[in-house]
């Protein structure tokens, strides 16, 4: 059952957003000085289960609120459908008035959505997307300064590789056309049919975080030379950033796979979804420049590597986006068709991760925080991997505790 969103929800919004900038400014003033999208198949329909196991990780650079050690069970209520009908969508960025901006995969599309009626607005095509496979018009992000330079930056597979633009978005042109010329901030990541990354997200320290795949050549993980199969960490320019781990690298973490879910806690400690290939998908808390294993490890390696902070078998999880609220990292779930609520105390875990909403609305991509105690879900089950249902693919408002 849906509920019909109040007129006074977008003013809501925006009081509490604002109310959070005052509080983050006077912080700062006080403190200056396959199964990835693979296994055998894409997005984790392939590989086989195994019981799941829990470790304690380890972690740096806030979303989210909520205490520092959440409960032992928490909840999921759906608040409402937001809107329907939308084709292959990946990647959702939230404006300060409320409203959506979404990207589709295959249509190399970003379309702006009203969270108070659903209403659709298309802002026009991404130039240079080529969508295949695993590949297309993937994550999106707003601009640290979106309310001044009006930049989204997009990660998107081009015809050469994998790259991360920014476009301005020019709300006085007429629907459709809103997009401006891309700017390429960073190219050369590796392509392929799969595994291709594709989340980014600007941090607490406002530098640009990218999650990338090794296009299916394991090798790449461990390879510093190459930005596939990282975590990379850019100036909004595309550098790489101050205090990376290694010179004049755009390199922040190593040894992964299929990087796709990236959110802070509220002591701006980084975490990442990735997704294993037959035995174990992985919540990975992320030290700058740490050594996640891939291909030698899957999964907890005993000290050789990284360990995650909980691994799932790849039938569970295939996790795609993460978000952290209610001190719990909330991870979306592809194969699995489940949203995970993994509790942290620290980089570790307080209790046993919950699923929720288990095959209630198919695969699931994103999750994103939408003030409080709400999450955004996006469903993803236009992408040809199961059969839609009617009204699909659909953005979910959730209350989470």
């Amino acid at each position: 059952m849906t509920t019909r969103n109040c007129p006074r929800r977008r003013d809501e919004i925006v009081q509490r957003r604002a109310v959070t900038a005052v509080l983050a400014a006077a912080a700062l003033l006080l403190t200056a000085g396959c199964s990835s999208d693979g296994g055998g198949s894409p997005d984790g329909d392939g590989g086989t289960s195994a019981s799941p196991s829990r470790t304690a990780g380890q972690s740096p650079p806030a979303q989210g609120t909520g205490a520092s050690t959440p409960p032992a069970k928490g909840s999921v209520k759906v608040l409402r459908t937001v809107t329907t009908g939308l084709s292959t969508p990946w990647g959702l960025a939230p404006l300060d008035d409320g409203d959506l901006l979404v990207s589709s995969r295959d249509e190399a599309t970003i379309t702006r959505v009203d969270a108070d009626s659903g209403k659709k607005t298309g802002l026009g095509e991404v130039p240079g997307v080529v969508p295949s496979g695993e590949g297309g018009l993937l994550g999106i992000a707003l601009s640290p300064e979106f309310a001044a330079d009006r930049m989204i930056y997009a990660y998107f597979t081009s015809a050469s590789d994998n790259r991360v633009v920014r476009l301005r978005y020019e709300e006085k042109k007429p629907a459709g056309q809103q997009l401006g010329a891309p700017d390429t901030v960073l190219r050369g990541i590796p392509k392929g049919v799969v595994h291709n990354g594709g989340r980014i997200a600007f941090g607490p320290d406002r530098m640009l975080y990218v999650g990338t795949g090794e296009r299916g050549e394991t090798g790449l993980s461990q390879d510093k030379e190459s930005l596939g199969g990282k975590i990379l960490r850019v100036t909004p320019e595309g550098e790489p950033a101050p205090g990376n781990p290694f010179p004049d690298s755009p390199v922040y973490s190593y040894g992964h796979r299929n990087v796709q879910g990236l959110a802070w806690d509220r002591k701006q400690r980084l975490f990442a979804s990735e997704f294993g290939q037959n035995t174990w998908d992985e919540l990975n808390a992320i030290e700058p420049g740490d050594n996640y294993g891939w291909p030698e490890a899957e999964g907890e390696s005993g000290g050789d590597f990284h360990d995650p902070v909980h691994q799932w078998g790849t039938a569970e999880a295939s996790p795609s986006g993460i978000a952290h609220a209610e001190g719990s990292v909330w991870m979306a779930g592809l194969r699995g068709q489940r949203l995970w609520r993994i509790p942290l105390d620290g980089t570790g875990t307080s209790a046993e991760p919950q699923a929720f909403l288990e095959e209630e609305y198919g695969r699931l991509r994103t999750v994103a925080p939408a003030g409080g105690n709400r999450l955004w879900l996006v469903t993803s089950n236009t992408d040809g991997r199961i059969q839609p249902k009617d009204g699909d693919d659909r953005i979910l408002e959730l209350e989470v505790s």
